[in-house]
């Protein structure tokens, strides 16, 4: 079993956009089918990644967890031009062990903290960014690529 303290954080790589997005896609079908129907998780699960992804892990906001043997384990995602967190996600079998918050510091430590920090959280997950010091802002209804309207909670925290 991993423990956060077994975990190793790195810069995450354009390259490795692809694989990042799998983990994405398993999250999405696991765990945020908890909040929302499945006439949304189908084509929200199923959307490539969008345009933009690939362009943020070769800016350098990319922070990949893995387990002392490679593993990935979870990720997060910094627009740092935005001072926004575009993605965080862990492995559905690594949940409860620290591993989104250990992620969570390391982006709040790339992000500019004379700005607050910014985000828009699935429903399933604003318990955790509330745990995180980030405050609600509004319910909002983002326009998915995949054609869907994701309802989310615009969320903010000030450095």
């Amino acid at each position: 079993m991993t423990a956060a303290r077994d975990v190793r954080l790195r810069v995450g790589r354009a390259e490795e956009a692809d694989r990042l997005w799998e983990l994405r896609t398993r999250c999405v079908r696991e765990l945020c089918s908890v909040a929302y129907p499945p006439e949304v998780i189908a084509p929200w699960s199923a959307s490539p990644p969008p345009g933009h992804y690939r362009a943020l892990l070769a800016a350098g906001g990319c922070v990949i967890a893995e387990d002392t043997d490679g593993v990935l384990l979870g990720y997060g995602v910094i627009d740092l031009a935005g001072n926004e967190i575009d993605a965080l996600f862990v492995d559905p079998d690594c949940g409860g062990r620290g591993i989104g918050l250990t992620l969570m510091q390391a982006m709040q430590a790339l992000a500019d903290p004379a700005r607050p920090l910014v985000l828009s959280a699935s429903l399933n997950a604003v318990p955790f960014y509330r745990r995180c010091g980030f405050e609600a802002l509004r319910e909002e209804s983002y326009p998915h690529p995949s054609g869907v309207a994701l309802a989310s909670v615009r969320m903010q925290r000030t450095q």
